[in-house]
């Protein structure tokens, strides 16, 4: 069976928007803006900025059932799938695997691939990647996965500790800044018992931290820098940005923590922190948009935190509030992300498995 034509952007697309619509059986606080609630939300602000530009769009669920997935993929046929999927169980890596089977449909994905999905939750082995390429990380980057291990290694304190394979601040609290080895002992262990996997340790950057962001495919661009401001928090409270901070609206830190967008900052440092952010992107696969998040050191030299691949889309913060501070609108991102999918990625081939004889008309794929 030879691959189907390559497909080109055009301005009107058939587009499949996909995303996790896995519940947990314990009910969720609508306080918390991490659930599912809110992501419902999203999606359904996405569909309504997709079809104000004049796409098609079918908005696709997948919980636990990958093959009814997969038929009613086949059946829409769409140009393009928009990829919102994202994993709610702990330490789960299934955004890399909806991406990997999208792309063996033949199907475009919008965002990056399976690889820089599944490199960007492996925060160890994303440090390390990134350091051997010669982009700054934080120091003494280690990843422990015995509660033993802590004794194995010289520490410089402050450190942060949090879980290998999550993001979005999970495992981030109070307690993930230590500042001596005991302190650090016991963060481990809970990490390791209660999220059932390694713990990444880092020395604690003490300077100010950015986000940037990232979008476009062959030529990517980064929008102007937004700031974490973290000096309205008491005494107490780390200046990190923790999932309380993020998605708890009743708690202290997402109260206080402000973020500044465009940062006030000086050319030559948004230069470099923006020429970090793209190399790093780069780097670990990235495409289409993505979010890198870097804190200065003592000497005002960016170090990578963080790189995320599909960050948040939502209008007015994260991405969308960069964009906005560069004059592009909600739906005109979008558009972006959509047509960055038709751009490359430039190492990801369009070979896709073969079809029962039945779906090939449906597919346009030829004997």
């Amino acid at each position: 069976m030879s691959p189907p034509a390559k497909r080109h952007f055009r301005p009107k697309q058939r587009i499949a928007l996909i995303f996790n619509a896995f519940e947990e059986s314990a009910p969720e606080s609508r306080a918390d803006h991490g659930g599912m609630w809110d992501l419902r939300q999203s999606v359904r602000s996405l569909a309504r900025g997709l079809r104000k530009l004049g796409h098609k769009v079918n908005v696709v669920p997948l919980a636990d059932d990958l093959a009814a997935f997969q038929r009613r993929l086949l059946r829409l046929a769409p140009d393009v799938v928009f990829n919102q999927y994202d994993d709610v169980v702990h330490g789960a890596l299934y955004e890399m695997r909806v991406a990997t089977l999208v792309r063996m449909m033949g199907f475009p994905l919008t965002g990056s691939p399976a690889l820089g999905l599944g490199l960007s939750r492996y925060k160890y082995m994303c440090a390390t990647l990134l350091q051997g390429a010669g982009i700054p990380i934080p120091s003494c980057t280690r990843l422990l996965e015995r509660i033993g291990d802590v004794d194995r290694h010289t520490w410089q304190f402050p450190a942060i500790v949090q879980p290998s394979q999550e993001h979005a601040g999970i495992g981030l609290d109070r307690d993930s800044v230590v500042t001596s080895k005991t302190a650090l002992r016991l963060k481990v262990r809970t990490i390791i018992t209660t999220y059932r996997q390694p713990a990444l340790v880092q020395s604690f950057l003490r300077g100010r931290e950015f986000n940037a962001g990232i979008v476009g495919g062959k030529k990517p661009r980064v929008l102007p820098l937004a700031e974490v401001d973290f000096s309205r928090l008491p005494a107490g409270i780390p200046p990190i940005m923790s999932y309380a901070a993020k998605f708890l609206e009743e708690t202290t830190e997402y109260r206080k923590i402000r973020v500044t967008c465009p940062a006030r900052v000086d050319p030559e440092l948004a230069a470099r922190i923006g020429d970090t952010a793209i190399r790093a992107f780069r780097a670990i696969g990235g495409w289409g948009y993505g979010r890198v998040d870097i804190r200065l050191d003592e000497n005002s030299v960016p170090h990578v935190l963080e790189v995320n691949c599909n960050p948040l889309l939502e209008d007015g913060v994260g991405l969308a509030r960069s964009a906005k501070a560069a004059g592009i609108g909600f739906p005109q991102l979008l558009q972006l992300i959509v047509k960055a999918a038709f751009d490359g990625p430039p190492f990801d081939p369009n070979l896709p498995i073969w079809f029962p004889a039945g779906r090939r008309k449906a597919r346009g794929l030829q004997a």
